[in-house]
């Protein structure tokens, strides 16, 4: 229908009314029935609100948006509904919180008992009921904390002045106050602590030096107190390490603060498990590796009742030593850390220098391939054998007075015959390589079959000459030089035959001799 011109129009929108709070949760939902406790309901609606229940009782409480309010719990008993009220109504949401009867905490010691007015102070607090802790105070102020279990809360302590009133609040209320108090003094200072190791069982005494030490009222390794401390100076103290495990800030406490803290290892007891090579000289000076496992900051490796001439600790599982001289047999092996002491007992053996008096035969052809016989003493351990620089083609050890051995190839002349063992190398004894003779010339070249004459031989390399053979029998023969034999022809069937010469160095090659008959009639 037509509307006149001052009708008004009622079909334009109009505001809308404020929604009905609602509640969609309360953390803590649990606290002490003496009320107290810092709560975050969580919901919706909550601008202007007016009022804040726990059942029926009404909170403090402040509005920190739309969607959230911190409130304050007051007494109670049982479950409880919260709610929230605004102008536009209180929510109904069955939202509980449940009063507990759980005890308030107890404090019973704050150490240290102070520090610098600056704050920043590690403190521990001891006593019961800490679980769930909520607020830890020093006086009206707010400090950072970890709860560590039931009966233990580190704390940062903030910057404050005087003596204050140290609490804790948990689900249960607020507990008693133990005093701590602000200084003036300066906070101590750590620069070194030595040794910077130890067995986890404790029981080193540890060298502290630093600044600011001399009021000093506790030193702790980690959170354990120190077994006990002397304070020598203002710039030393000796304190006795506790048991312990890891590497740890180890602090001192004084009125002025907690020093900065300097890293101490506890470390876990040696355990030797091997070393290579197992032996070596009496004289000593042969490198060792010793195995096993914790042995890092070794301080001592013995062989025997002597220390090693030198060693490094190359990882936590291996040393290399310089093995010190030693009497021959065996010696146990000592490896001395922060952590303890480990030993191998009878794992190393000194073995003595083996000594050579002789080899036979003393000589040999070039190409080798004969077989000598080395005696000396010492000589069961051997790991080679040499002639000059070559080793034998292969030895064996007959006993620790005798080694049967290869020659190898070699040149023309003495040479150097030594034993290796893990005591040594030998002294040497001489071999020679010969040359193999040679035969040139036989005069006369001819003789009877009955034989009885005298032959000259002329060549070369003969002075060794072992053998001369007419044919395949042995001659008598003198060596007359070391290029001539004279040979005595024995008798035999008409006929040319070979004469060869053997020496050690090898046979010559043939001459001709023919035996003629005598003639017939």
């Amino acid at each position: 229908m037509n509307r006149s011109a001052h009708t008004p129009d009622t079909s334009a929108a109009q505001p809308l009314a404020a929604a009905t709070p609602a509640v969609i949760s309360v953390s803590p939902a649990s606290g002490s029935t003496s009320g107290g406790n810092t709560v975050t309901v969580t919901g919706t609606g909550f601008t202007g609100a007016t009022a804040v229940r726990f059942g029926a009782t009404p909170s403090s409480f402040t509005v920190n948006s739309d969607t959230q309010i911190t409130a304050t719990t007051p007494s109670g008993t049982g479950t409880v509904q919260v709610t929230v009220t605004t102008p536009s109504g209180t929510s109904n949401q069955f939202v509980t919180y449940a009063y507990v009867t759980t005890p308030a905490p107890v404090l019973s010691s704050v150490v240290p008992a102070s520090g610098p007015a600056a704050g920043g102070t590690s403190v521990t607090l001891a006593g019961s009921g800490f679980s769930g802790a909520t607020v830890v105070r020093f006086g009206a102020v707010s400090a950072s904390f970890v709860v560590n279990s039931g009966t233990q809360i580190t704390a940062t302590a903030p910057a404050g002045s005087g003596t204050v009133q140290v609490s804790v609040t948990g689900p249960g209320g607020t507990s008693n106050g133990v005093p701590f108090t602000y200084t003036t003094a300066w906070v101590p200072v750590l620069t070194s602590v030595v040794p910077a190791s130890g067995p986890a069982a404790g029981g080193t005494t540890v060298t502290l030096t630093g600044t600011g030490l001399a009021t000093a009222n506790a030193v702790r390794f980690g959170a354990t107190p120190a077994a006990s401390f002397t304070v020598v100076s203002d710039t030393h103290i000796t304190a006795v390490a506790p048991a312990g495990t890891g590497t740890v800030p180890v602090t001192v406490t004084t009125p002025g603060g907690t020093s900065n803290g300097i890293s101490y290892t506890y470390s876990g007891a040696p355990a030797l498990s091997g070393v290579v090579p197992s032996q070596g000289p009496t004289s000593g000076g042969n490198t060792v590796t010793l195995t096993g496992v914790n042995l890092t900051g070794a301080t001592a490796v013995t062989f025997g009742a002597a220390p090693a001439t030198s060693f490094t600790v190359v990882s936590p599982t291996q040393i290399t030593a310089m093995a010190p001289a030693g009497p021959p047999g065996p010696a146990t092996l000592t490896v001395t850390t922060p952590g303890g002491t480990s030993t191998l007992p009878s794992s190393y053996f000194y073995v003595n220098t083996p000594v050579l008096t002789g080899v036979a035969p003393p000589s040999g052809p070039l190409s080798g391939g004969n077989t000598v016989t080395l005696t000396g003493v010492h000589l069961v351990e051997a790991t080679a054998v040499r002639f000059g620089t070559t080793a034998a083609t292969a030895f064996t050890v007959v006993s620790d007075t005798q080694i049967t051995a290869a020659v190898p190839a070699g040149a023309a002349g003495p040479t150097d015959v030594t034993v290796t063992t893990a005591g040594g190398t030998s002294n040497a004894v001489c071999y020679r390589y010969l040359p193999a003779p040679v035969a040139t010339t036989l005069i006369p070249n001819q003789g009877p079959t009955s034989g009885g004459i005298t032959l000259t031989l002329t060549g070369t390399n003969l002075a060794q000459a072992t053998a001369v053979l007419v044919g395949t029998t042995p001659a008598g023969f003198t060596v007359v030089s070391d290029s001539h034999i004279v040979v005595d022809a024995p008798p035999g069937a008409a006929g040319p035959l070979d004469v060869t010469v053997t020496t050690p160095g090898g046979i010559s090659s043939p001459v001709t001799y023919n035996r003629v008959a005598a003639p017939g009639i």
